[in-house]
């Protein structure tokens, strides 16, 4: 049974035409939807950074180093099955995305959050670059043709941080994709599960 999320999180006060791809870039299971959306939803699928800062963040929290091992062992045999390139782990995870999700949110006003996504994604796990880091934020740009100065001035204004805000309210989790009817397909088989109701 999908869940069900409102309009809080959408990108506009109007109800979304199309699905919804909620992500943050610090979720490794949001990089192997990413991977993966743009082929398996039948649909234009619009592209939403969120950070939900007070939740519970993905690769924290295990129980105990054997929880973790077997987490990792999972992405990384994941990430072979769809043929995307071998893990390579940033030395922190998870790390701090703020910065990194402020500039997606900038990168979607440019209409670029795609392009920047991925490339953030990829630094991120298959580069082992933590996103919390300002220079890998901004290789990710480069890689999309957004000018470092650009960046870093955009994800640091209000209305940045306002739509990032706004766009997390109410976020049930990620990777997510949320229907214009408010149900949300939460966790790695997302895209799936939402293209089949699609």
């Amino acid at each position: 049974m999908p869940l069900t999320v409102g309009s809080s999180t959408a990108s506009t006060s109007a109800t979304p035409a199309g699905p919804r791809f909620l992500f943050d870039l610090a979720s490794p299971s949001c990089w192997l939807v990413a991977e993966r959306v743009l082929q398996v939803m039948p649909v234009a699928t619009e592209w939403v950074p969120v950070h939900v800062a007070d939740g519970p963040l993905e690769g924290d929290g295990f129980r105990c180093a054997a929880d973790e091992e077997i987490w990792r062992e999972w992405v990384e045999r994941r990430a072979a099955e769809l043929g995307l390139q071998p893990v390579r782990w940033p030395p922190e995870v998870p790390f701090d995305s703020a910065l990194a999700m402020r500039a997606a949110t900038y990168a979607k006003v440019t209409g670029r959050a795609v392009a920047f996504a991925l490339a953030a994604f990829r630094q991120a796990w298959c580069g082992g670059r933590s996103l919390a880091e300002p220079d890998s934020v901004l290789i990710s740009a480069a890689a999309c043709e957004l000018h470092p100065k650009a960046v870093l001035k955009g994800a640091d204004l209000r209305s940045t941080r306002t739509a990032l805000a706004r766009a997390s309210e109410g976020v049930p989790g990620v990777p997510a994709i949320v229907l214009p009817t408010g149900e949300a397909f939460v966790g790695e088989d997302a895209p799936e599960r939402a293209a089949a109701v699609l």
